[in-house]
């Protein structure tokens, strides 16, 4: 199947959301910040990003701009709990910035894999 890099700060999110990727039949890859994600994206090819919006170190919004800079075509879907102003701000504006879907949090199994399949989908 489809080599998905999970970025997250939570262990917990990167953990379940391994654990449904697995279970699909996807190979997952973990950074817990966007810059660990650059240069893990640098070192492998991956076909999907699943990241969160807010994380320390390098957050998710320049993350998706560097992303989709670096590599056009990536598919990358964002995430977020919301922080200090409403989740769907950022949603919102990762999706104007490049991402290719975008799912609040808490994570539904159901939602993440139709939001997975879609993403790589239309990759193909």
């Amino acid at each position: 199947m489809a080599r998905i890099l999970v970025v997250d700060d939570e262990e917990i999110i990167r953990f379940t959301l391994r654990q449904m990727l697995e279970k699909a039949g996807h190979e997952v890859v973990e950074a817990v910040n966007g810059q660990e994600a650059l240069n893990s994206c640098e070192e492998r090819l991956v076909d999907l990003v699943i990241t969160d919006i807010i994380m320390p170190e390098k957050e998710g919004i320049e993350t998706i701009v560097e992303l989709r800079q670096r590599q056009p075509d990536l598919k990358i879907i964002a995430v977020s709990g919301g922080g200090r102003t409403k989740t769907m701000d950022y949603l919102e504006i990762a999706e104007r910035l490049g991402a290719d879907g975008a799912l609040a949090k808490p994570l539904q199994r159901q939602v993440v894999m139709e939001a997975v399949d879609k993403a790589l989908g239309s990759a193909n």
